[in-house]
């Protein structure tokens, strides 16, 4: 059987914790920032911890 390959768009967005956590990035931080508080746009500068719910659909895009 063939090797899986990783979702590169995926593997471009999400990175693995050393505790097997998944990192993303907040959205909404990319354009029309003009709007936005300053304390909005520093509160979506951080990483955040992916939602349990969403962690087995994003390790088999991952291939982990």
């Amino acid at each position: 059987m063939p090797k899986l390959k990783t979702n590169s768009g995926a593997k471009k967005r999400f990175t693995l914790t050393g505790t097997g956590k998944i990192k993303r990035r907040h959205a909404y931080h990319s354009h029309i920032l003009t709007k936005k508080t300053k304390k909005q746009k520093r509160n979506l500068d951080h990483f955040a911890i992916l939602a349990q719910v969403d962690e087995k659909r994003v390790k088999e895009l991952l291939v982990l």
